[in-house]
């Protein structure tokens, strides 16, 4: 595991005119506020990433499709340096919401043929704050997202 990275359990309450999924709470497990909500796509096979946000907390859920998402650390403060964390969610099979703190890059890639990922920022997203990088810059993630 990476150093304030959660993994949420997110219920799922069954109703015979449609089910209702949980995303966060105020009182969730990595909440900070609320200041910007969006979705993404990713298309099948496709990678997004590598993306660090400087001082924002992201809390990702996946209501449609399956995506892998993969995390590296590379904060020298952190008790997780250089630690990884690989995992795939999907509303079927690991309905869950990760809270990805600052400092960690992130890149995910899709499974199924629609891909859509919600994104819930405690502030509006600010394009200054983040930095990118090639997928090739994490030479031992890359060739498992590209697989």
């Amino acid at each position: 595991m990476i150093d304030g990275v959660l993994l949420t359990p997110l219920s799922v309450i069954h109703h015979p005119k449609g089910d209702i999924y949980h995303a966060i709470k105020s009182s969730s497990p990595g909440y900070q506020g609320f200041g910007e909500a969006y979705f993404s796509t990713v298309t099948k096979g496709m990678v997004k990433g590598w993306k660090k946000h400087n001082r924002l907390d992201l809390n990702l859920i996946v209501p449609i499709g399956k995506i892998e998402f993969a995390l590296h650390d590379d904060r020298e403060f952190s008790s997780s340096y250089r630690n990884d964390l690989v995992v795939t969610l999907s509303i079927e099979d690991n309905y869950q919401r990760l809270t990805i703190p600052p400092g960690i890059w992130v890149a995910f890639r899709g499974l199924s043929e629609m891909n859509i990922l919600l994104n819930i920022l405690p502030e509006e997203h600010d394009p200054e704050e983040t930095i990118s990088i090639a997928l090739e810059e994490i030479p031992h993630l890359y060739h498992i997202l590209v697989s």
